[in-house]
């Protein structure tokens, strides 16, 4: 049943919010669902790909600051901001459309000093803010396409400058993408080949993970051991992410050893 829906003029985004069965979905340009609510538990991850995309936490656990383009429905800016108090989060959207729906229809809490909702373009943002982040994570689409400003070459050479030192990019990719390898290659060029990635599930969502500087070479059975204490902590399958990782990257060769 769809519950909302109007074309916004900015960006030419058409946005509808759709619910069934206590989920709340939202689509932009598509009928993809870009984000989603299960309303009885608004602030947990209900789609696999926004779970795997926390899988940066098996390599840098403690982050001080999220920097995150495009906000959806909040989701993971709900799950950071609830679950890890100790982290900052700043989410760059250039829409007001979106964050009108995140606020008045997926709970996305008000800003405070932990979160903060910057209407912006995302690309330029990082060029203005170098240096200025643990995890700069990225979820960009329209029409069901990746955003050409947030998947060039350039926009992968700053997002590698304005994280710290041993910051890490995660960015969601569709594997069905005729321009994935092109996208892939151009985020390895980036990072100097410190690239690993997971699929959330068959013929769904890639999420790659670069990182500003190798981590060296971690064994599975310390990622393993990790990943047991993060499903202790957050609720999501870090084991499973594990064997994703390693699925994928031993079958691709992915840059990274780990």
């Amino acid at each position: 049943m769809v519950r909302f829906s109007k074309k916004s003029t900015h960006n030419k985004i058409n946005l509808m919010i759709s619910e069934q069965e206590g989920l709340r979905s939202l689509h932009l340009g598509s009928s993809m669902i870009q984000s989603a609510m299960r309303i009885s538990a608004p602030n947990e991850l209900e789609l696999a790909y926004t779970q795997c995309m926390m899988g940066f936490l098996l390599f840098h656990p403690t982050p001080s600051h999220i920097l995150m383009i495009g906000l959806g429905g909040g989701s993971l800016a709900k799950f950071v901001y609830h679950k890890m108090l100790q982290t900052k989060t700043t989410v760059v959207e250039i829409n007001q459309q979106v964050i009108s729906a995140a606020i008045h229809h997926f709970a996305l809490p008000d800003e405070d000093e932990r979160l903060k909702v910057v209407l912006a373009d995302g690309a330029q943002y990082i060029v203005d803010h170098p240096l200025s982040t643990d995890i700069l994570m990225v979820d960009g689409f329209d029409d069901g396409c990746q955003i050409t400003s947030l998947c060039s070459q350039e926009f992968y050479n700053h997002a590698r400058e304005v994280l710290c030192k041993d910051g890490i990019l995660v960015v969601n990719l569709l594997s069905r993408d005729k321009n994935l390898d092109t996208y892939i290659q151009r985020i390895s060029d980036s990072f100097q080949g410190h690239i690993v990635a997971m699929l959330s599930d068959i013929r769904g969502n890639l999420i790659v993970f670069a990182f500003k500087n190798s981590p060296g070479r971690v064994a599975w059975k310390v990622l393993k051991t990790r990943a047991k204490k993060l499903e202790e902590m957050y609720g999501l399958p870090f084991s499973d992410f594990v064997s994703k990782l390693r699925k994928y990257n031993d079958c691709y060769h992915i840059h990274l050893e780990i």
